[in-house]
């Protein structure tokens, strides 16, 4: 009995001794495992999109406004159809028409009187030169008589000059002599009082043609005012054309309305206000459109980058997700967040019907990295944490 006993207490160390190798062996692999996992695996590091949706190319226009104003028509539908051109909305432009027809009717008063006064000038510029032919006709009379007078001047003296020498020889009478001499006189003052004529004459067409010039320049002047007037009516109602055109919303591309603001007629829009997007007819290529903080995606997110789409509405464990590439990364930060857009590459076995404007949520892969690496940089990022807080309470002492 007591040999039985001893074989089997030495059994019990023998088997309590292969457990205890047996349970070393099975953590050493375990520790191995996990070392090789820890050391050699590769995990992926995804950036999440704070929003996304999905886009058409370059090709879509937006629907907006470049006034403000309030709406008194709206052709705003969702999904209707548009050609090039088509009005979609009609912003209140009642003040500039009305400033409009204002600056026409001043414009239509203008023009009988800009007539009359270019009648008036025309009238003005006859009546001077039928005076200067007058003038002219006149003074040559004036001087023809004049030149006549000359030469009666210069024979009547020629005579007392010939009778003063018979007078002195004693063969002409006194009396004789004096009355050539008057006669002679006479017609020096005659012809000097033809002479005075010609000079007034000649004033006096000059006066006549100054006042008329300045009457002609005084007409002059006001047609110009008026015609300035005029150009400047013109160039205020093509301006309030220009502005009342402005108000008027027009399709650029032809295509479908694929999203639309909700106002309504009466609401009042901004300047740059989005009020709609229109797709074009042929069928468009489709992007998707994220928005990533700073942080996540400057430095970190680049072009060639792989994601997963994943979209509101669908989900995720239905349909699954889409495939998709970086092909663009803005260069600027625009309202605290940074665009990143993605080509598309759905699988043809997908049931997601994509489309313009559909929401959704973008994961970006931006590295594989071992567990280690990442141990490693969460404890740099504690010890760098640790350090600013000594450094801040080192500060604040």
């Amino acid at each position: 009995m007591a040999t039985t006993f001893s074989r089997t207490t030495r059994a019990l160390r023998a088997d309590g001794f292969r457990r205890w190798v047996v349970g070393l062996g099975v953590i050493g692999v375990l520790l191995v495992a996990w070392g090789t996992w820890f050391i050699g695996a590769r995990d992926a590091r995804v950036e999440v999109s704070q929003t996304a949706r999905v886009e058409v190319e370059e090709a879509a226009r937006a629907v907006e406004s470049t006034v403000d104003g309030r709406i008194v028509v709206s052709h705003l539908e969702l999904g209707r159809a548009v050609a090039l051109g088509d009005v979609m909305l009609e912003l209140d432009a009642k003040p500039q028409e009305l400033e409009q027809n204002e600056a026409r009717a001043r414009l239509d008063a203008l023009g009988p009187e800009t007539a009359r006064l270019r009648d008036e000038i025309a009238a003005q510029e006859a009546a001077l030169a039928e005076a200067a032919r007058a003038g002219e006709a006149a003074l040559t009379q004036a001087r023809a008589h004049r030149r006549e007078a000359e030469a009666a001047s210069r024979s009547a003296r020629q005579d007392a000059d010939r009778l003063e020498q018979l007078h002195a020889s004693g063969i002409v009478a006194e009396s004789e002599y004096r009355h050539a001499r008057s006669e002679a006189e006479q017609r020096v003052a005659a012809t000097d009082a033809l002479e005075s004529a010609v000079g007034r004459t000649v004033g006096e067409q000059q006066a006549q043609d100054s006042e008329r010039r300045a009457q002609i320049g005084g007409l002059e002047r006001e047609l110009a005012k008026l015609e300035g007037e005029s150009r400047t009516l013109a160039a205020t109602i093509e301006r309030l054309g220009n502005e009342i055109e402005r108000r008027k919303i027009h399709a650029v591309i032809a295509g479908t309305l694929a999203d639309v603001a909700p106002v309504q007629v009466g609401s009042v829009v901004q300047p740059g206000q989005r009020l709609g997007t229109i797709v074009p007819a042929s069928a468009p290529t489709l992007k998707m459109v994220a928005q990533f903080r700073p942080s996540e995606a400057l430095g970190r997110v680049h072009v060639g980058q792989p994601a997963r789409v994943r979209l509101e509405g669908f989900p995720w464990m239905q349909y699954g997700s889409v495939a998709a590439t970086v092909t663009q990364v803005a260069g600027e930060i625009r309202d605290g967040l940074v665009r990143v857009d993605l080509a598309l590459a759905p699988e043809r076995s997908s049931a997601i019907p994509l489309q313009h404007g559909l929401p959704g949520v973008v994961e970006i892969e931006i590295e594989r990295v071992s567990p280690m690496v990442l141990a490693l940089r969460a404890a740099g990022q504690f010890l760098t944490r640790a350090a600013a807080s000594g450094n801040d309470v080192t500060s604040a002492s």
